[in-house]
């Protein structure tokens, strides 16, 4: 087990993401999102990328400018049309990304699935649907169930609150979402935070994200509301 690596740059945190990599984004829409670390993906050049995220970008920032650039070949996700979705619009009419859907109850089970080392599990959503094309299907205890698989990915990109000098993580609040179970399906976990604390200024009792999930940590300062410290670093 390496340590995690604290980095001064987003450039430097996705610098060896390579064409054709699979790469899982974190976010529910903007919450979540780790927008820094597309914006350097972006920079970095890669292309022909498969992304794995809820949705299928909004506006012209983070995913969809990913997608704008024309480096996502395909798109794993459960809600890939909205009303500024318009990036993923164009290039899918004109055949120029490819669309997994997921149902997305399936999705964060598939990812889960990678991280807990499930080879396969039964479920009965999307039975008798377009979703369970081609699948196999059981019937368990008179019901009829959809064999789905997991999802593994190269890298994991997420945003969490904070970060310690060990690289546990915490979330504020609905921002947590996809990025504690994206964390363990990936190969290498990169993370940007608001803050990084010393040693001790997580309390033990609220990490999400253990630290042998991460391998990358950018501070990306902001604003925000912060997370209440330990009870002794406030006195």
């Amino acid at each position: 087990m390496s340590e995690t690596q604290f980095v001064e740059t987003a450039k430097e945190a996705v610098a060896d993401i390579a064409a054709g990599a699979t790469v899982m984004i974190s976010g529910f829409g903007t919450a979540g999102q780790p927008v820094e670390l597309i914006e350097a993906l972006i920079e970095s050049g890669a292309k022909d990328l498969t992304v794995v995220n809820n949705n299928a970008g909004n506006g012209d920032r983070g995913l969809a400018a990913l997608i704008r650039e024309g480096r996502v070949g395909k798109i794993i996700c459960s809600f890939p049309r909205q009303s500024d979705s318009h990036h993923f619009d164009e290039k899918y009419r004109t055949g120029k990304i490819e669309l997994e859907l997921v149902a997305q109850g399936n999705l964060a089970e598939r990812i889960r699935a990678a991280g807990a080392g499930i080879g396969a599990f039964f479920t009965p959503t999307g039975y008798n649907t377009p979703l369970a094309e081609g699948k196999e299907v059981r019937e368990i205890d008179g019901r009829h169930y959809v064999l789905e698989y997991p999802i593994h990915a190269d890298v994991a990109l997420i945003k969490a609150y904070a970060a310690d000098r060990l690289g546990n993580l915490v979330y504020r609040k609905t921002a947590r979402n996809f990025g504690p179970i994206m964390a363990a399906a990936a190969k290498t976990t990169v993370v940007q935070v608001h803050e990084i604390r010393s040693l001790g200024g997580i309390d033990p009792e609220h990490v999400v994200t253990p630290s042998i999930y991460v391998d990358r940590v950018i501070e990306v300062p902001s604003e925000r509301p912060t997370i209440p410290r330990r009870v002794s670093e406030q006195h």
